[in-house]
């Protein structure tokens, strides 16, 4: 099983980039998936879910009204699209997967390598 982030880069703030996760190995149209970062210097945190069905989502306050989590499940893939960028956003952005349908409590299995987003001011 293997998850793969990509779509980071560079951008100024208030700009946009839409990360994207592909999985592999298995399907994960019936299980959780979310979306994580890490800043330098910091611990990880937690930035988005959404449930294997797509219709239930749940944001970190930091990110709400600004990021958008979705999934292709044909595509078994799950994207994170950022609007107005700021420059405390710069972190590495890791997806991860739940072998469980929660969505609020549960742990994740599965984790991509991370892909870097950099926000100039």
């Amino acid at each position: 099983v293997q998850l793969q982030a990509s779509g980071g880069g560079l951008v100024q703030a208030e700009g946009s980039l839409r990360l994207s996760c592909a999985a592999s190995g298995r399907s994960f149209s019936r299980n959780t998936m979310g979306w994580f970062r890490q800043a330098p210097g910091k611990e990880r945190e937690f930035v988005a879910a959404i449930k294997g069905s797509g219709d239930s989502t749940f944001y970190a306050d930091s990110v709400k009204g600004r990021f958008t989590i979705s999934r292709d499940n044909a595509k078994n893939t799950m994207y994170l699209q950022m609007n107005s960028l700021k420059a405390e956003d710069t972190a590495v952005y890791y997806c991860a997967a739940k072998t469980s349908s929660t969505l609020y409590v549960g742990t994740y299995d599965y984790w991509g390598q991370g892909t870097l987003v950099t926000v100039s001011s």
